[in-house]
């Protein structure tokens, strides 16, 4: 079927990389989306990631892949990859008369969104994990599991007969099997080995406190930013000496345009209760020592929303900011 063939051919020869360079784990995923609006029109899009960066990426409009970084081929010869742009051709024609054909033997009603989501975590000592999953309708329904297809649990009946057809494809079945199992820990050096100063890249978080909107009569919404940070795992807390406030809201982390991040945790509370307060920000840039700012110090810098002026570190080192406690 047109889907193992993809997974086999471009996802698995494309992304591993070896946790032995960064003794870490790193986490592969590959999101292609897939429309059928009706029997003649349909597109495809896919993204793929190597831990937190974008490497790989094709559209409906294009026939081959696009390499997003310079080493997100790894070792991977010219021939090596032109063979891959060929068998990704080939697969986007055969998942879609695939689809097709699944539509007419269960009489499924168009539109039908369908996305496949497949990759690798790799641990130190070339140990893996690996999945694929597919989705129909935004709804989970199958996954690859050891050396079958098998339906999700809750899964609508007729995802059994499509797993039977897949399944009944033994040749494919094992080869995918393999490949996941042996071919895709064999790959891991290629990618990491020339990727490795971008993923062990470490940038210091850049912090800042403003107010936000009044969320009421006396009470005030203490904000902390956090950007410009790299990799994303972070930890952000409004503390009261060493106690972690429980009414801390964290935003969802978003990207910045120079591939750092960005994230916000807000605390709303009695005006009269600000004073004492702190944002600690906790990452692995700043080498165990925390970045600290407490609300009500007093700083000489431009203006931040609504006027007031905001509180402004990168790691340990102010940048020309004069600040003292009030």
């Amino acid at each position: 079927m047109g889907l193992v063939l993809f997974l086999l051919s471009w996802v698995l020869p494309q992304v591993w990389g070896s946790s032995e360079v960064l003794g870490r784990s790193f986490l592969f995923r590959c999101l292609q989306i897939s429309s059928f609006a009706n029997s003649s029109w349909w597109r495809t899009d896919g993204l793929a990631w190597l831990g937190e960066l974008q490497t790989h990426r094709w559209s409906n409009a294009s026939d081959k892949i696009d390499s997003l970084k310079p080493w997100a081929l790894g070792t991977f010869s010219s021939q090596q990859y032109d063979q891959l742009q060929s068998i990704f051709r080939g697969y986007r024609s055969s998942f879609t008369r695939d689809i097709q054909e699944f539509a007419k033997m269960l009489s499924l009603e168009y539109p039908i969104e369908l996305q496949l989501s497949a990759g690798c975590e790799v641990h130190p000592g070339n140990i893996s994990e690996n999945f694929v999953y597919a989705a129909y309708q935004g709804k989970y329904i199958l996954s690859f599991q050891g050396s079958a297809w098998e339906p999700a649990p809750h899964a609508p009946h007729l995802v059994e007969s499509v797993v039977k057809v897949l399944n009944q494809d033994r040749g494919t079945s094992e080869m995918l099997q393999r490949l996941l199992r042996d071919t895709c820990p064999q790959l891991v050096n290629g990618i990491l080995e020339k990727g490795k100063s971008e993923l062990e890249k470490q940038v210091k978080p850049e912090a800042w406190l403003s107010r936000g909107p009044s969320p009421g009569p006396d009470r005030l919404l203490l904000v902390c930013h956090v950007s410009g940070f790299y990799p994303q795992p972070v930890r952000v807390m409004w503390m009261r000496d060493e106690q972690e406030q429980q009414g801390t809201q964290r935003g969802d982390i978003l990207p910045n345009a120079d591939e750092t991040w960005y994230l916000r945790a807000t605390l709303d509370v009695a005006a009269g209760e600000a004073a004492g307060l702190a944002c600690r920000v906790k990452h692995s840039s700043l080498g165990g020592q925390d970045l600290v700012l407490y609300w009500g110090e007093k700083c000489w810098g431009p203006a931040g929303e609504g006027g007031e002026v905001v509180l402004k570190n990168r790691g340990r080192d102010w940048e020309g900011w004069g600040c003292h406690s009030t």
